[in-house]
Protein backbone atom coordinates (compact mmCIF):
# COMPACT_ATOMS: atom_id res chain seq x y z
CA UNK A 1 0.00 0.00 0.00
CA UNK A 2 2.86 2.31 0.94
CA UNK A 3 4.67 1.55 -2.32
CA UNK A 4 1.42 2.18 -4.24
CA UNK A 5 1.06 5.70 -2.77
CA UNK A 6 4.80 6.33 -3.14
CA UNK A 7 4.59 5.53 -6.83
CA UNK A 8 1.63 7.89 -7.29
CA UNK A 9 3.43 10.67 -5.46
CA UNK A 10 6.53 10.09 -7.56
CA UNK A 11 4.50 10.29 -10.80
CA UNK A 12 2.74 13.42 -9.54
CA UNK A 13 6.07 15.10 -8.76
CA UNK A 14 7.43 14.18 -12.19
CA UNK A 15 4.37 15.69 -13.88
CA UNK A 16 4.83 18.92 -11.92
CA UNK A 17 8.54 18.96 -12.71
CA UNK A 18 7.87 18.42 -16.43
CA UNK A 19 5.27 21.20 -16.39
CA UNK A 20 7.84 23.58 -14.93
CA UNK A 21 10.40 22.53 -17.53
CA UNK A 22 7.81 23.04 -20.28
CA UNK A 23 7.22 26.65 -19.20
CA UNK A 24 10.96 27.36 -19.10
CA UNK A 25 11.42 25.75 -22.53
CA UNK A 26 8.47 27.71 -23.91
CA UNK A 27 9.87 31.04 -22.76
CA UNK A 28 13.33 30.15 -24.04
CA UNK A 29 11.84 29.15 -27.41
CA UNK A 30 9.95 32.44 -27.71
CA UNK A 31 13.08 34.40 -26.84
CA UNK A 32 15.23 32.38 -29.26
CA UNK A 33 12.67 32.80 -32.07
CA UNK A 34 12.61 36.56 -31.56
CA UNK A 35 16.43 36.72 -31.54
CA UNK A 36 16.80 34.66 -34.72
CA UNK A 37 14.00 36.43 -36.60
CA UNK A 38 15.26 39.90 -35.69
CA UNK A 39 18.89 39.14 -36.54
CA UNK A 40 18.83 40.97 -39.95
CA UNK A 41 17.65 44.11 -38.21
CA UNK A 42 20.17 43.73 -35.37
CA UNK A 43 22.95 43.25 -37.94
CA UNK A 44 21.84 46.28 -40.00
CA UNK A 45 21.22 48.81 -37.22
CA UNK A 46 22.88 47.49 -34.07
CA UNK A 47 22.17 49.48 -30.92
CA UNK A 48 21.27 52.45 -33.11
CA UNK A 49 17.90 50.77 -33.60
CA UNK A 50 16.95 51.71 -30.04
CA UNK A 51 17.85 55.39 -30.44
CA UNK A 52 16.75 55.81 -34.06
CA UNK A 53 13.97 58.40 -34.47
CA UNK A 54 13.01 57.66 -38.08
CA UNK A 55 10.65 54.84 -39.05
CA UNK A 56 10.35 54.91 -42.83
CA UNK A 57 9.63 51.60 -44.60
CA UNK A 58 9.86 53.31 -48.02
CA UNK A 59 13.55 54.12 -47.54
CA UNK A 60 14.22 51.11 -45.25
CA UNK A 61 15.10 53.27 -42.26
CA UNK A 62 14.00 51.78 -38.98
CA UNK A 63 14.43 53.17 -35.50
CA UNK A 64 12.17 52.28 -32.61
CA UNK A 65 12.78 55.25 -30.30
CA UNK A 66 9.38 56.93 -31.01
CA UNK A 67 7.61 53.67 -30.13
CA UNK A 68 9.81 52.98 -27.11
CA UNK A 69 9.15 56.50 -25.82
CA UNK A 70 5.42 56.21 -26.59
CA UNK A 71 5.25 52.91 -24.71
CA UNK A 72 7.05 54.24 -21.63
CA UNK A 73 5.06 57.50 -21.50
CA UNK A 74 1.70 55.80 -22.05
CA UNK A 75 2.33 53.07 -19.48
CA UNK A 76 3.91 55.45 -16.95
CA UNK A 77 1.09 57.96 -17.22
CA UNK A 78 -1.49 55.18 -16.91
CA UNK A 79 0.25 53.93 -13.78
CA UNK A 80 0.24 57.44 -12.31
CA UNK A 81 -3.45 57.97 -13.11
CA UNK A 82 -4.46 54.61 -11.64
CA UNK A 83 -2.40 54.98 -8.45
CA UNK A 84 -4.99 56.80 -6.32
CA UNK A 85 -7.92 54.56 -7.33
CA UNK A 86 -5.95 51.32 -6.96
CA UNK A 87 -4.66 52.27 -3.52
CA UNK A 88 -8.09 53.44 -2.37
CA UNK A 89 -9.77 50.22 -3.48
CA UNK A 90 -7.02 48.14 -1.87
CA UNK A 91 -7.47 49.88 1.50
CA UNK A 92 -11.27 49.83 1.27
CA UNK A 93 -11.53 46.08 0.65
CA UNK A 94 -8.43 45.06 2.59
CA UNK A 95 -9.15 47.04 5.74
CA UNK A 96 -12.67 48.51 5.89
CA UNK A 97 -14.92 46.04 4.05
CA UNK A 98 -13.64 42.57 4.92
CA UNK A 99 -16.96 40.76 5.21
CA UNK A 100 -20.45 41.10 3.78
CA UNK A 101 -22.17 41.50 0.44
CA UNK A 102 -20.59 44.82 -0.55
CA UNK A 103 -16.95 43.61 -0.55
CA UNK A 104 -18.10 40.46 -2.35
CA UNK A 105 -19.73 42.60 -5.05
CA UNK A 106 -16.73 44.92 -5.26
CA UNK A 107 -14.31 42.02 -5.68
CA UNK A 108 -16.58 40.54 -8.36
CA UNK A 109 -16.78 43.82 -10.25
CA UNK A 110 -13.00 44.31 -10.09
CA UNK A 111 -12.49 40.80 -11.43
CA UNK A 112 -15.04 41.60 -14.13
CA UNK A 113 -13.05 44.66 -15.16
CA UNK A 114 -9.98 42.44 -15.54
CA UNK A 115 -11.93 39.99 -17.69
CA UNK A 116 -13.42 42.46 -20.17
CA UNK A 117 -11.76 42.06 -23.61
CA UNK A 118 -9.43 44.91 -24.48
CA UNK A 119 -11.29 45.64 -27.71
CA UNK A 120 -14.30 46.67 -25.60
CA UNK A 121 -12.13 49.17 -23.73
CA UNK A 122 -10.92 50.40 -27.11
CA UNK A 123 -14.47 50.98 -28.39
CA UNK A 124 -15.41 52.72 -25.13
CA UNK A 125 -12.36 54.94 -25.35
CA UNK A 126 -13.05 55.73 -28.99
CA UNK A 127 -16.69 56.74 -28.52
CA UNK A 128 -16.61 58.15 -24.98
CA UNK A 129 -13.12 59.41 -24.10
CA UNK A 130 -11.99 60.74 -27.49
CA UNK A 131 -14.79 63.40 -27.70
CA UNK A 132 -14.02 64.47 -24.12
CA UNK A 133 -10.30 64.80 -24.86
CA UNK A 134 -11.14 66.73 -28.04
CA UNK A 135 -13.18 69.24 -25.99
CA UNK A 136 -10.27 69.62 -23.55
CA UNK A 137 -7.89 70.23 -26.45
CA UNK A 138 -10.25 72.84 -27.96
CA UNK A 139 -10.45 74.52 -24.54
CA UNK A 140 -6.64 74.58 -24.31
CA UNK A 141 -6.36 75.97 -27.83
CA UNK A 142 -4.43 73.06 -29.32
CA UNK A 143 -5.18 70.85 -32.30
CA UNK A 144 -8.14 68.61 -31.30
CA UNK A 145 -6.83 65.21 -32.37
CA UNK A 146 -8.82 63.35 -29.73
CA UNK A 147 -6.78 60.22 -30.30
CA UNK A 148 -3.56 60.75 -28.40
CA UNK A 149 -1.14 59.43 -25.82
CA UNK A 150 -3.34 60.93 -23.10
CA UNK A 151 -6.44 59.05 -24.33
CA UNK A 152 -4.50 55.78 -24.50
CA UNK A 153 -3.16 56.37 -20.98
CA UNK A 154 -6.67 56.98 -19.63
CA UNK A 155 -7.93 53.72 -21.14
CA UNK A 156 -4.86 51.84 -19.89
CA UNK A 157 -5.20 53.26 -16.38
CA UNK A 158 -8.71 51.78 -16.11
CA UNK A 159 -7.54 48.45 -17.50
CA UNK A 160 -4.71 48.02 -14.97
CA UNK A 161 -6.67 49.06 -11.85
CA UNK A 162 -7.94 45.48 -11.23
CA UNK A 163 -4.41 44.05 -11.20
CA UNK A 164 -2.81 46.55 -8.82
CA UNK A 165 -5.94 46.71 -6.63
CA UNK A 166 -6.12 42.91 -6.25
CA UNK A 167 -2.45 42.58 -5.30
CA UNK A 168 -2.73 45.59 -2.98
CA UNK A 169 -5.74 44.06 -1.25
CA UNK A 170 -3.88 40.79 -0.68
CA UNK A 171 -0.80 42.57 0.64
CA UNK A 172 -2.81 44.72 3.05
CA UNK A 173 -4.64 41.65 4.34
CA UNK A 174 -1.25 40.07 5.11
CA UNK A 175 -0.33 42.80 7.60
CA UNK A 176 -0.26 41.03 11.02
CA UNK A 177 -3.17 41.98 13.26
CA UNK A 178 -0.77 42.22 16.24
CA UNK A 179 0.95 45.21 14.67
CA UNK A 180 -2.36 46.96 14.00
CA UNK A 181 -3.64 46.18 17.51
CA UNK A 182 -0.45 47.65 18.96
CA UNK A 183 -1.19 50.87 17.11
CA UNK A 184 -4.77 50.99 18.39
CA UNK A 185 -3.59 50.26 21.95
CA UNK A 186 -1.43 53.40 21.79
CA UNK A 187 -4.53 55.47 21.06
CA UNK A 188 -4.10 55.80 17.29
CA UNK A 189 -7.20 56.25 15.13
CA UNK A 190 -7.96 53.96 12.22
CA UNK A 191 -6.69 56.57 9.76
CA UNK A 192 -3.44 56.87 11.71
CA UNK A 193 -3.01 53.10 11.83
CA UNK A 194 -3.50 52.88 8.06
CA UNK A 195 -1.13 55.78 7.34
CA UNK A 196 1.61 55.01 9.85
CA UNK A 197 1.40 51.23 10.28
CA UNK A 198 -0.33 49.43 7.41
CA UNK A 199 0.95 51.42 4.44
CA UNK A 200 4.62 51.49 5.57
CA UNK A 201 4.46 47.74 6.32
CA UNK A 202 2.85 46.89 2.98
CA UNK A 203 4.61 49.45 0.79
CA UNK A 204 6.90 46.86 -0.80
CA UNK A 205 3.98 44.69 -1.88
CA UNK A 206 1.94 47.66 -3.05
CA UNK A 207 4.87 48.83 -5.14
CA UNK A 208 5.24 45.33 -6.57
CA UNK A 209 1.56 45.37 -7.54
CA UNK A 210 2.08 48.57 -9.46
CA UNK A 211 5.16 47.10 -11.14
CA UNK A 212 3.16 44.07 -12.31
CA UNK A 213 0.45 46.43 -13.56
CA UNK A 214 3.13 48.31 -15.46
CA UNK A 215 4.08 45.05 -17.14
CA UNK A 216 0.46 44.62 -18.19
CA UNK A 217 0.29 48.20 -19.49
CA UNK A 218 3.52 47.89 -21.48
CA UNK A 219 2.17 45.02 -23.55
CA UNK A 220 -1.42 46.11 -24.11
CA UNK A 221 -2.18 46.23 -27.82
CA UNK A 222 -5.74 46.40 -29.09
CA UNK A 223 -7.24 49.11 -26.87
CA UNK A 224 -4.17 51.32 -27.26
CA UNK A 225 -4.07 50.86 -31.03
CA UNK A 226 -7.66 52.11 -31.30
CA UNK A 227 -7.14 55.38 -29.43
CA UNK A 228 -3.48 56.42 -29.62
CA UNK A 229 -3.49 57.79 -33.18
CA UNK A 230 -0.81 55.46 -34.61
CA UNK A 231 1.75 58.07 -35.62
CA UNK A 232 5.38 57.12 -36.20
CA UNK A 233 6.55 60.65 -35.34
CA UNK A 234 8.15 61.51 -32.04
CA UNK A 235 5.36 62.86 -29.78
CA UNK A 236 5.92 66.43 -28.56
CA UNK A 237 3.40 66.21 -25.72
CA UNK A 238 0.73 63.91 -24.36
CA UNK A 239 -1.96 65.48 -26.58
CA UNK A 240 -0.17 64.37 -29.77
CA UNK A 241 -0.96 61.10 -31.54
CA UNK A 242 1.72 58.51 -30.93
CA UNK A 243 2.39 54.82 -31.10
CA UNK A 244 3.57 52.07 -28.81
CA UNK A 245 5.74 49.06 -29.57
CA UNK A 246 2.79 46.70 -29.36
CA UNK A 247 0.49 48.86 -31.49
CA UNK A 248 3.03 49.42 -34.30
CA UNK A 249 3.54 45.65 -34.57
CA UNK A 250 -0.23 45.07 -34.70
CA UNK A 251 -0.70 47.79 -37.33
CA UNK A 252 2.16 46.96 -39.70
CA UNK A 253 2.88 43.25 -39.39
CA UNK A 254 0.55 42.41 -42.32
CA UNK A 255 2.16 45.09 -44.52
CA UNK A 256 5.74 44.01 -43.82
CA UNK A 257 6.72 42.29 -47.06
CA UNK A 258 10.44 43.07 -47.01
CA UNK A 259 12.83 40.97 -44.94
CA UNK A 260 14.36 43.97 -43.14
CA UNK A 261 10.94 45.52 -42.49
CA UNK A 262 9.59 42.32 -40.93
CA UNK A 263 12.80 41.78 -38.98
CA UNK A 264 12.62 45.32 -37.56
CA UNK A 265 9.07 44.75 -36.34
CA UNK A 266 10.16 41.50 -34.70
CA UNK A 267 13.08 43.31 -33.05
CA UNK A 268 10.56 45.74 -31.55
CA UNK A 269 8.81 42.66 -30.16
CA UNK A 270 12.13 41.47 -28.75
CA UNK A 271 12.68 44.80 -26.98
CA UNK A 272 9.14 44.67 -25.60
CA UNK A 273 9.66 41.08 -24.43
CA UNK A 274 12.86 41.97 -22.55
CA UNK A 275 11.29 45.10 -21.03
CA UNK A 276 8.16 43.36 -19.73
CA UNK A 277 10.19 40.38 -18.50
CA UNK A 278 12.42 42.64 -16.40
CA UNK A 279 9.42 44.52 -14.95
CA UNK A 280 7.54 41.31 -14.13
CA UNK A 281 10.57 39.65 -12.53
CA UNK A 282 11.09 42.71 -10.33
CA UNK A 283 7.41 42.73 -9.33
CA UNK A 284 7.29 38.99 -8.59
CA UNK A 285 10.48 39.22 -6.54
CA UNK A 286 9.05 42.01 -4.38
CA UNK A 287 5.73 40.17 -3.89
CA UNK A 288 7.72 37.10 -2.80
CA UNK A 289 9.67 39.13 -0.26
CA UNK A 290 6.45 40.52 1.24
CA UNK A 291 4.92 37.05 1.59
CA UNK A 292 8.10 35.81 3.32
Amino acid sequence: MVDHYSNKELIFKKILFLSGLFIIALLFTIFLTLIVSSFPSIKAFGLGFLSGKIWDPVFSQYGCFPFLLGTLITAGLALFLSFFFSLSISILIGEYLKKGILPFLLKGLIDLLAGIPSVIYGFWGLFFLVPIVQKIEVFLGITPYGVSILTASLVLSIMIIPYSASIGREVISLVPSEIKEAGYSLGATRYEVIRKVILPYAKGGLFAGFLLSLGRALGETMAVTMVIGNSALLPKNIFNPGNTMASVIANEITEATGKLYLSSLIEIGLVLFILTTIVNIMGSYMVGRVKC
